[in-house]
This record gives structure tokens, sequence and C-alpha cells, in this order.
């Protein structure tokens, strides 16, 4: 199950990033432009908030039950804060994601409260990108000493 999950997980990364890219340029071309808010900007916020749900959602069964990794150093975090590698699983992926989701969310509620479509436009670029931004930095890209690979295959 832990291999299942890990590379849904690797996937869907790819996913939530194309998704949050897409919702986060169409937000900052509608507010530099002064563009009506359209059906396809909702959607594509929308879509990346869903994505990104999924996304955690997946991560936090791994976090919690599947993976070796953290249900090991949940046993003892001291141990687990000392280690670089095994500190970023326990802490920093974890913290980044959920603050990423939660700023995805807090711009889908912002955006909706919106009536000028301008401000829709800037809300959601601001809240959409530095959701996306929070995803690139805390995603374990192959280059670091924790990294994963791009594919799971």
């Amino acid at each position: 199950m832990h291999d299942f999950a890990l590379a849904l997980h690797s996937l869907l990364r790819w996913m939530v990033l194309l998704l949050g890219l897409v919702a986060a340029a169409r937000a900052l071309r509608g507010w530099t432009g002064g563009g009506e808010w359209s059906a396809a900007d909702d959607r594509s916020g929308r879509l990346f908030v869903i994505a990104f749900d999924v996304q955690v959602l997946v991560g936090l069964l791994l976090y919690t039950w599947l993976s070796p990794i953290t249900t090991t150093a949940l046993q003892n975090m001291g141990a687990a804060m000392q280690n670089s590698v095994v500190r970023f699983w326990v802490v920093e992926h974890i913290f980044g994601m959920i603050l990423g989701l939660a700023l995805a969310h807090i711009g889908r509620t912002k955006v909706r409260r919106a009536t000028d479509p301008v401000a829709r436009h800037r809300r959601a670029a601001i809240y959409f990108g530095l959701a996306w931004l929070l995803v690139v930095l805390g995603a374990p890209w192959p280059f670091m000493a924790y990294g994963r690979p791009l594919w799971p295959w």
C-alpha cells in the first residue's frame, strides 16, 4: 500500500503544480489586464484547490500510517529533529504543504466574496500564487538531499 500511495502522491504533485500555475497565471493576467472574471477563471481555481485537497489527503495517509520514515521518526522526535533529511519529512514538508493548502482555501473564499472582477483576479493571483510557491519550495526535488524522483516509475 505504501508504494501505491507514494506513486499516487508523486503523480498528483504534477497535477497540483500544473493546475496551480494555470490558476495563478489566469488570475495574474486578469489582474494586470483588468479582465472580467469568467467561469474558466473560477474553474481553474476550484480544480487547483480540489487537486491540492486530494494531494494533501494522500500525503496525510502516508504521514500518519504508511511511511516508515515518519512513523519511526514520530516515536523519537528529538532524534528526528537532529537529522535534516528526517526533519524535512516529519516537519518541513507537511508544514509547508498544509500552509499552502490553507492559503489556497483562503484565496478561494476571498475570491468568491469579492464583487469586483479585478479584486477577484488580484486575490486569486496572490493567494494561488503563494500556495503554488509553497508547493514548489516544499517539494522533494531530486537534487535535494531528501529528494524523490520526478516520476514514480
